[in-house]
């Protein structure tokens, strides 16, 4: 694939911690301190494990030119505060809407939705700081997989009237997974890029958007799998792209390679572009980064920017 790369970031600025909330409108509040983390961004260049014992079973990221600021801060996020929508009442009434969540493979979960009075709107999943836009069907029906981001695993979905609904389900095997989460909103033009030990890029082992693999990968421990969340026909919308690696079940040992690309587009080009990370790792609370990157001018539109140590790589040891 060719691809043209701009080297752009010559002077990096840290800042405090920006509470969740002031990144994005609809990022969920977090509880708790701000813990402010040195987030340097180095090495930009140009781009473009025997399994343990059996895993249990689930039922049925300012600047003129020629530099760049990348400000990041993180914090330990408990669930978020969401209000949970309300759904229509009266018993039976045409317009309720039911939910539903069951797990599968790779520790996701199938969330089915049915709100016959919401044809063809947005709504919007919540899930433990994670936020996607999906778009309903005509006849008010939605299904979609999405990772799961705790044990009891709490889902919710809203639309624009306020209404929605809840639905719960347990996911008995996310202990065995790390994940790696960028959100943003709109055509940011971002990227998640995992290259695993040591893997070229666009090669196999490199997974991102354009080759994502699937769940049935990490699922037998050979593994990783990126899942892409988001309707691009929805105004507005909230993306989110989630890096999956089954550590608790690899025979293999290394690194995956993290790194975030913004693509330089005429819907971002001499703007800031706000972002958030959601990182799961080894078994330790879920954490989060607010990120901001100031892309360059829209000459430089078709241009990549190579953004790394925003995320911390994943070190993985044979189990």
């Amino acid at each position: 694939m060719d691809r043209k790369f701009t080297v752009r970031v010559a002077a990096i600025t840290i800042v405090s911690a920006i509470a969740i909330g002031a990144v994005m409108q609809s990022w969920p509040p977090v509880d708790g301190d701000i813990a402010e983390q040195p987030m340097i961004v180095s090495d930009v260049q140009t781009v473009s494990s025997a399994p343990r014992t059996a895993i249990p079973m689930d039922v049925p990221v300012q600047v003129a030119l020629p530099d760049a600021v990348v400000s990041a801060a993180s914090a330990q996020i408990d669930m978020p505060s969401i209000g949970i929508p309300a759904t229509p009442q009266g018993g039976g009434f045409a317009c309720d809407v039911d939910m539903t969540a069951t797990p599968i493979a790779g520790a996701m979960m199938n969330v089915a939705l049915n709100a016959p009075c919401h044809g063809s709107e947005r709504v919007t999943f919540h899930h433990s700081g994670l936020m996607f836009t999906e778009t309903m069907q005509p006849d008010g029906t939605l299904s979609v997989d999405m990772p799961a981001l705790t044990e009891d695993a709490l889902v919710i979905a809203s639309f624009l009237d306020g209404t929605g609904g809840v639905a719960t389900t347990q996911v008995t095997s996310v202990p065995f997974y790390d994940r790696v989460i960028l959100q943003w909103r709109g055509n940011a033009g971002l990227q998640l890029h995992a290259r695993e030990f040591d893997a070229d890029y666009f090669t196999e082992g490199h997974i991102w958007q354009g080759a994502a693999s699937d769940p049935t990968r990490a699922a037998t421990g050979t593994g990783g799998f990126l899942t892409k969340l988001g309707a691009v026909d929805a105004p507005e919308s909230l993306f989110a792209e989630v890096y999956t690696f089954p550590t608790g079940m690899t025979d293999r040992s290394g690194t995956v390679a993290l790194t975030v690309e913004t693509e330089i587009l005429a819907s971002n080009c001499d703007t800031s572009v706000e972002a958030q990370t959601l990182e799961l790792r080894n078994g330790n609370a879920l954490m989060s980064r607010e990120l901001t990157v100031d892309v360059p001018g829209c000459d430089a539109v078709g241009d990549f920017l190579l953004l790394k140590n925003l995320v911390e790589d994943l070190t993985i040891a044979a189990k």
